[in-house]
């Protein structure tokens, strides 16, 4: 609280006459700093001069007040509002103090900056709740230049946590307002929109890792040019790199690693040396248990090359769009990594052999297993791998059952919003050694655990059933030739269903077996044999609902949301 002084310096000679209704004093005690009305002062020394108060907070009291610790830290908010003070306003000035910084709190670095020129009290009120916060994210307009970011930084002196969102260029400027401003940075997170361009080079980005001794995670999209990679840092846990392009070395120095993320542009002409690069891991990072690496010249021989680090600690292993990536490829990976929780071969050229494998080795630790785009694998791999896996609770076969008569490019994204429409498609004519499956599979799939089932563009598949009680996320979004009539949800914990480009009487089954909780009901359908003998569950075809489902419980009818935008 700012106090104002008791004597004016320019009072040397005599006293002006002046009005004693205008005279301010100070409001408090100058020894104990409580408010002078009916106040009898219970220190010694009454005579002695007055002793210079303390500082009106400190940074422990800041902290308390606002994490409402202490009652009382927040009775200092309210400078010089009124002349009088008793108990009760003092209590109520708390009050008013706490919920004041509450709704600081969650308000915007913009809104922030507007509350400020309110009035000196919130003006304050803003300063503590600037230099409190250890979590700042920020999105920086085209027409500002990464430089502006640095007179809100400066303003953080307990930052820790920094994510950043860049519609600007990016160039070292941010950086060294980044280093600058907060020395006891921990994450950072930059990211940047689609018009912008980074163009932060390996060398400045691997001096600022160096400089910064308590970073331990660093995030940055759009790394087109920095070159190379050479990262050596103490503290560092967590590296993820996207838009990688033509890196001439990569040395991560980093013993204390545990997750890497890489993700390489899709460009033919990258010539990033991959296996060098995964070979040295073994000795720079012997620590790392998540690896992702994203790019379409993952080969056998980088497999090979991990399987030589041989990194013992890995539980997360992600190769994605290795389109060279084969069922000898998955034997050298289980053969050396057999505590794996994740294992992530979207884009390779596996078949059932290879689930078989996965399933041989990883049945007592696997979790999560995602199969995206993997032309050679069928309905039969997924249902064994259901089967073997008791553990499983994330499967993704998006694009895996696919019709190839159908257009590929056209498995609902737009052009605008949507991230693998022609992509995905120019995936799949390239991809080697792609083997001719049925037209159309069923999929049937029994598990205890499973809860997120992701069957995204598998436009061959006809007929679904599901029995999992504890799957609350279903993807059919672009399954446009599975039958309302085979379709079977036995799913009680069902939260979420996307069926974005699916026929509308799929839809409607959908809905209906939700709203009408089928599960109770398995034993009431036909079964019969089929042409090839296995057997089919038939459903029966979606009717206008009828009256006796009008009385649904609403709890039951919340209870999952179909989404089809």
């Amino acid at each position: 609280m700012l106090r104002h002084p008791t004597t004016s310096p320019a009072a040397v000679g005599p006293p002006l006459p002046t009005k004693a209704s205008k005279k301010r004093g100070n409001y408090n005690c100058g020894r104990c700093g409580l408010p002078k009305r009916g106040h009898t002062c219970p220190l010694p020394g009454s005579d002695a001069p007055a002793a210079p108060l303390p500082p009106p907070r400190s940074e422990r009291r800041l902290r308390r007040a606002l994490s409402f610790e202490d009652d009382g830290a927040a009775s200092e908010v309210g400078d010089a509002v009124e002349e009088v003070w008793d108990e009760e306003v003092v209590e109520e000035e708390g009050v008013l103090g706490k919920c004041l910084a509450e709704v600081l709190r969650r308000l915007p670095p913009a809104g922030l900056m507007a509350a400020a020129m309110v009035c000196r009290g919130w003006r304050d009120g803003v300063r503590r709740v600037w230099r409190a916060a250890e979590e700042v994210r920020l999105r920086v307009p085209r027409s500002s230049p990464a430089g502006s970011i640095g007179s809100v930084l400066t303003k953080c002196s307990s930052l820790v946590r920094l994510s950043v969102k860049m519609e600007s260029d990016v160039d070292v400027t941010l950086l060294a307002c980044i280093s600058f401003s907060c020395q006891n940075l921990e994450s950072l997170e930059i990211s940047i929109s689609d018009a912008s361009v980074n163009r932060i080079t390996g060398d400045e980005l691997g001096r600022f890792v160096s400089d910064k001794r308590c970073l331990s995670s660093i995030k940055m999209e759009g790394c087109t040019n920095l070159g190379f990679l050479n990262f050596s840092s103490s503290s560092l846990s967590t590296i993820w790199l996207s838009d990688l392009n033509c890196l001439s070395k990569m040395i991560i120095n980093c013993p204390n690693l545990s997750e890497l993320s890489l993700e390489f542009s899709r460009q033919e002409t990258d010539s990033t040396d991959l296996v060098t690069a995964v070979d040295s891991l073994g000795r720079t990072c012997p620590r790392l248990r998540k690896l992702h690496i994203a790019s379409v010249h993952l080969s056998h021989e980088v497999v090979l090359a991990l399987e030589s680090a041989d990194l013992r600690g890995l539980r997360m292993l992600s190769l994605v769009l290795g389109s060279e990536i084969t069922d000898a490829s998955v034997a050298a990976i289980v053969s050396s990594y057999e505590r794996l929780e994740l294992l992530d071969l979207s884009g390779s050229s596996i078949s059932d052999s290879g689930i078989g494998m996965i399933c041989n080795v990883l049945p007592q630790s696997l979790s999560r297993l995602l199969l995206a785009l993997c032309p050679n694998i069928t309905s039969s791999g997924i249902q064994f791998a259901a089967a073997q896996l008791p553990l499983l609770q994330l499967i993704d076969c998006g694009m895996t059952i696919h019709d190839t008569s159908t257009d590929i490019a056209d498995i609902g994204h737009d052009e605008n919003n949507g991230s693998c429409s022609n992509s995905v498609g120019d995936y799949h004519q390239r991809t080697p050694n792609t083997k001719l499956q049925p037209m159309y599979q069923k999929l049937i799939i029994k598990h205890g655990r499973l809860k997120k089932l992701s069957l995204w563009g598998c436009s061959g598949l006809d007929a679904l059933y599901l029995n999992c009680p504890e799957l609350n996320d279903l993807n059919l979004t672009s399954c446009t030739n599975l039958h309302p009539e085979r379709l079977l949800l036995q799913c009680p914990s069902l939260e979420h269903v996307h069926a974005s480009g699916c026929q509308d009487t799929l839809v409607g089954a959908i809905q209906s077996q939700i709203l009408n909780d089928y599960t109770g009901v398995e034993n009431l359908f036909q079964c019969k044999r089929l042409a090839d003998g296995s057997k089919r569950i038939q459903v029966p075809r979606y009717i206008v609902q009828q009256p006796q489902y009008e009385k649904v419980d609403d709890t039951i009818r919340a209870r999952c949301v179909v989404h089809i935008d």
